[in-house]
């Protein structure tokens, strides 16, 4: 019989793209896009952009460039993922864990608009959150933070009380660094640093209410 691990949380906070959606092709024909505009290898990009808003990428890939033309850039970005959704699939298992989060508090924290985070949902199947922290909600992007402890803060609940689920290495920390647990998805999640890891979320079962138990396939 498989391993198992038992986690107890009151709230949970998922990420989007690679936690609840498979977007990665469309991720990548935007963004392989911007890179040669710009003379960038694409791989490198891909390597930089999982998990942080684009704007905050684009100045780890930019440096010397204005802000002010990387917030145009992005929201240009924005446009165009949110109108290329092919390809776009729920993460194996995320129809039904999204079921089973019927009346228990839950939200979404993802570096995406709240104009990407409809489409991307939709275009999977899935339901979105009753709340959801997007990008216009924050003034900073994972690594930091805030977007994980305003989630915490409008569903009612201490951060320690709280469970993160994440797949990149940006949202990880910003998971930790708001002081939660985190369940990494995808192998390369270990190596982040998650509390604990799984393949994908046909791995959780949730049981009870207050707190929640989450029992994790290993």
């Amino acid at each position: 019989m498989p391993a198992t691990a038992t986690l107890t949380a009151r709230a949970l906070l998922l990420d989007m793209d690679g936690t609840l959606v498979d977007s990665g092709a469309a991720v990548e024909r935007v963004w392989r896009g911007w890179a040669a505009e710009h003379g960038l290898d694409g791989d490198r990009v891909l390597g930089v952009v999982h998990g942080r808003q684009g704007f905050a990428s684009m100045a780890i890939l930019l440096p010397d460039r204005p802000v002010e033309q990387n917030h145009e850039d992005n929201r240009r970005m924005l446009a165009a993922e949110t109108a290329d959704t092919h390809g776009v699939v729920p993460i194996a298992g995320a129809p039904a864990f999204l079921a089973s989060l019927t009346g228990i508090p839950h939200a979404l924290v993802t570096s995406a608009d709240d104009a990407l985070a409809r489409a991307r949902m939709a275009a999977a199947g899935l339901a979105l959150p009753p709340v959801a922290v997007t990008a216009e909600h924050v003034t900073a992007s994972k690594p930091d933070p805030e977007g994980f402890l305003k989630a915490a803060a409008e569903l009612g609940f201490a951060p320690e009380d709280c469970l993160v689920f994440e797949d990149s290495e940006a949202g990880v920390a910003a998971g930790l660094a708001a002081g939660m647990r985190v369940i990494g998805i995808g192998p390369a999640s270990a190596a982040y640093g998650a509390t604990t890891s799984i393949d994908d979320l046909t791995q959780v079962r949730i049981t009870g209410t207050n707190p929640l138990t989450l029992t994790i396939s290993v």
